[in-house]
């Protein structure tokens, strides 16, 4: 599964360069290749839920499968379109089947890997998706001096392997709770209500809802904020770089540190480092502080990142991982969309400042809702009851975390 995904990510050049593509290769407006961008987005975000539905339903592997073939063949069309509405409709249909495919992949790896193992595994995958989009983005650029329809064509030819590669070497993985140990939770049906009703749940992907629609505000907010303040793409580039560098260098070594505590403490702590990083921002006036603030608020992303989808995973039942997995994906489309809309709006209303202030108040409500939802209810539970001497009458022994010997019922 990492090897399917790296060399899918190695391969993705269209999405970075669609906008470019329509602009400087078709010769459209700008309105129209940021409808067709939108459009893409906007089916990734909806098949994002579908295919978690489908894993849990018709199997993960045959999801994969169908998801990744459909995905080439839409993209190697996309290329070659040569109406509006053609490069539309296929610019919306690819990103349906390229989103439909990612919650399958975190949920066979919530499948395969112990609940022990499972941060150091999603560090894995997210150091492989930064490795890929970063050789993508630099290779692409080269590959476009040659005719940008190349990009699709790769782009295809690698979905293809990884889709061999899952066909090759990935049974299906669907889990039982008689082979993982785990209860089973009630019906299997294959609708969203056990998931919505899932509080503890929807909580955490609240929570990961705020802080996604933060760290998008690296590629919306910043570059304006820097060009307001008299820095060139150029000084952009080098300072957004840092990100890619550090998640590189830091993002395994800090994975099998962060396997092992509970999921609380490091949740808050990188909800507080993403705050004051974004934060730190209102304070620059130079490259350097911009700097400064991209490693702060980097080391809040590598913590949060693999901490959270192994939070994700551990509240997913093993007989409706799909449609969770589905729900979280939904929620981080739907925020990678709303991020570059509400920078807009506040940049152009009330400055920069008032976005960075904004974000370091997400940032801290964030903080506040990890320690509500995962050490609040701990602390209490540890607390041992005292009667009128003063002296313990009872203690009570902390609640199982889902995931690990028994699963837990949604509320």
């Amino acid at each position: 599964m990492w090897a399917s995904t790296l060399i899918s990510r190695l391969g993705s050049f269209v999405a970075p360069f669609l906008v470019l593509y329509l602009t400087t290769e078709r010769g459209y407006s700008a309105s129209f290749a940021g409808l067709v961008a939108a459009l893409f987005g906007a089916g990734g975000a909806a098949a994002s839920l579908v295919g978690g539905m489908l894993a849990d339903r018709v199997g993960r592997r045959a999801t994969l499968l169908t998801t990744q073939v459909a995905a080439a063949g839409l993209t190697a069309a996309l290329g070659f379109a040569s109406t509006p509405l053609l490069i539309a409709l296929l610019a919306c249909a690819a990103g349906a089947a390229s989103g439909a495919s990612r919650p399958v992949v975190q949920t066979v790896m919530a499948d395969v890997v112990p609940p022990a193992d499972r941060v150091r595994a999603f560090s894995l995958y997210y150091w492989a998706i930064n490795i890929g989009f970063g050789v993508a983005a630099a290779s692409a650029g080269f590959l476009s001096s040659y005719g940008y329809r190349w990009l699709f064509l790769i782009e295809a030819a690698t979905t293809l392997l990884s889709a061999l590669v899952i066909a090759t070497r990935l049974p299906e993985t669907s889990a039982r709770p008689a082979d993982t140990g785990e209860q089973a939770v009630g019906q299997k049906g294959t609708g969203l209500r056990m998931v919505l009703r899932d509080r503890p749940f929807l909580a955490a992907v609240g929570l990961s809802f705020l802080l996604i629609t933060v760290f998008q505000q690296a590629a919306v907010g910043l570059p304006v904020a820097m060009d307001r303040d008299g820095l060139t793409p150029a000084q952009y580039g080098l300072v957004i770089s840092l990100n890619g560098i550090l998640i590189v260098a830091l993002q395994l070594p800090l994975g099998r540190r962060l396997e092992r505590p509970a999921p609380g403490r490091p949740l808050v702590m990188a909800s507080l480092l993403c705050a004051g990083g974004f934060g730190l921002n209102a304070l620059a006036g130079g490259a350097a502080v911009y700097a400064t603030a991209v490693v702060v608020w980097t080391l809040g992303e590598i913590v949060h990142s693999p901490v959270n989808m192994g939070l994700i995973a551990r509240l997913s039942p093993s007989t409706a991982r799909g449609r969770y997995q589905g729900v979280h994906a939904l929620s981080w489309a739907i925020a990678t969309m709303a991020a570059p809309l509400c920078a807009g709006i506040v940049i152009d209303r009330f400055g920069p400042d008032a976005l960075w202030a904004s974000c370091t108040v997400l940032g801290v409500c964030a903080a506040a809702g990890y320690w509500a939802l995962l050490l609040r209810k701990q602390n209490r539970r540890r607390t041992p009851t005292t009667g009128h001497d003063g002296r313990s009458s009872r203690r009570t022994a902390p609640l199982p975390v889902a995931g690990e010997g028994s699963e837990r019922r949604p509320c």
